[in-house]
């Protein structure tokens, strides 16, 4: 028989443990329900984001249309500062005084700039280096260009000096309003990665501190690819922008370090930019790529990023400089005349030349036979290269920022369709 005692420990057992089971499930409960207002709480704050940011963007596009100008509108140089790597940043307010209005940030300002030894201005366009929530002011970051490396004698960029060497805080120049379908859309959430070659740095710059203003908190890298410290700009910027958003990760890269110089000492790698390196910092290929530098650059890395599985609809690239990467990537959706043999005949000049496809555009086409025509930006965008068509028709190697009346073509994004005679 069992002893009293045997089952007062038995029960109070069963008793310890079905206060245990209940302890148990009570607290799982708890937990549960704990976890679950953490999650809710963290989808209400990602939906305010996502709310807060197309908000915001809509704000921009309205305040463009209100604010923006058409033709050109004159601006007082309010600051110039050398940043390093011979690029300057000068700071733009306009001279009337009226608001500044937003811009999309990768876009740019076209300047028309009266040389004196010019009759006709000289129009040039160079990337708005800051985001757009600045609103009192522009900024541009140029480079001051010299000759060619693989032609010492040739002169230096006309523009470029003219702007270091000439232009001073109060000088007055004539700008047109911000364009260019090159930009970053602020009401997006999708991861990016922002890459800057040399002074294609500048719009990467303004569309990193638009995502860090906007209070974005989307994944970004930004991978900054120079040759050593010497061109190393706006180092402290990035080193804060990184430190004081958890989202941001910056990635130096220097292709050429001097001696002294070693990494982990204010650059990550000793390498050119590359999809190598995406492969071996990155987590996967499940990014927006924007990507703007010298030509080169820019056609490796945007076919290796084909390669890499990237669509087409997830490269956005900025192509400046008489080589283009349009040459090899056309928009989506616009078709190129593939055929060659068209007579494209410069009537003024009294040249004929056959089209055989090596140049990307007509405007390639007359520099290379010394034919001047006017050109700015070269995506497009500006208008400075509209030609008279005479006959025959052009196709477009992408989209024009608006297509040009009937009976004219913009020469640095169009090729001939068929035998062709232009007015220049």
């Amino acid at each position: 028989m069992i002893a009293t005692w045997t089952i007062q420990i038995i029960g109070a057992l069963i008793i310890l443990a079905a206060f245990t089971q209940l302890a148990v499930l009570l607290y799982g409960t708890w937990r549960g329900a704990a976890l679950a207002r953490v999650q809710q709480g963290l989808a209400n704050e990602l939906l305010q984001r996502r709310v807060a940011a197309e908000t915001l963007s809509g704000d921009i596009e309205r305040k463009k249309t209100v604010a923006t100008w058409s033709g050109v509108r004159k601006f007082r140089i309010r600051d110039k500062i050398m940043e390093g790597g011979d690029i300057c940043s000068f700071y733009l307010v306009p001279h009337d005084g009226k608001a500044v209005p937003p811009f999309s940030p990768g876009q740019y300002l076209t300047f028309n700039l009266r040389l004196p030894d010019r009759d006709k201005p000289l129009v040039r366009c160079y990337s708005l280096s800051d985001s757009p929530f600045q609103t009192d002011h522009y900024r541009v970051s140029i480079k001051r260009q010299g000759p060619p490396p693989r032609e010492p004698d040739a002169p230096p960029g006309r523009a470029s000096n003219y702007f270091h060497a000439d232009l001073h805080p109060g000088d007055i120049v004539d700008v047109k309003a911000p364009s260019g379908n090159f930009f970053l859309d602020l009401s997006k959430h999708s991861p990016v990665v922002l890459i800057g070659g040399g002074v294609g740095l500048t719009p990467m710059v303004s569309m990193l501190n638009a995502i860090c203003e906007s209070g974005s908190q989307r994944e970004t890298w930004f991978f900054y690819g120079i040759r050593n410290g010497d061109e190393h700009i706006m180092r402290e910027h990035f080193e804060a922008l990184e430190a004081e958003h958890e989202n941001v990760h910056v990635r130096i890269c220097y292709s050429d370090p001097k001696g002294d110089e070693v990494v982990g000492h204010g650059f990550d790698h000793a390498r050119r930019v590359s999809v190598d390196l995406f492969k071996q910092v990155l987590p996967s290929n499940n990014y927006e790529f924007y990507v703007c530098g010298p030509p080169p650059m820019m056609e490796s890395l945007t076919a290796d990023l084909r390669q890499w599985g990237v669509p087409d609809d997830d490269i956005h690239f900025e192509a400046f400089g008489p080589a283009s990467v349009k040459k090899t990537a056309a928009a989506p959706g616009t078709e190129v005349a593939a055929a060659t043999g068209q007579i494209v005949t410069f009537a003024r000049s009294n040249k004929k030349i056959t089209w055989d496809g090596t140049q990307g555009s007509i405007l390639e086409l007359a520099e290379a036979n010394g034919i001047e025509l006017d050109s700015g930006c070269r995506a497009g965008s500006c208008g400075t290269c509209i030609t008279a068509v005479k006959t025959g028709d052009v196709d477009y190697v992408e989209e024009p920022g608006s297509r040009p009346e009937s009976g004219s073509c913009l020469a640095c994004i169009s090729v001939p369709k068929t035998d062709l005679a232009l007015d220049a």
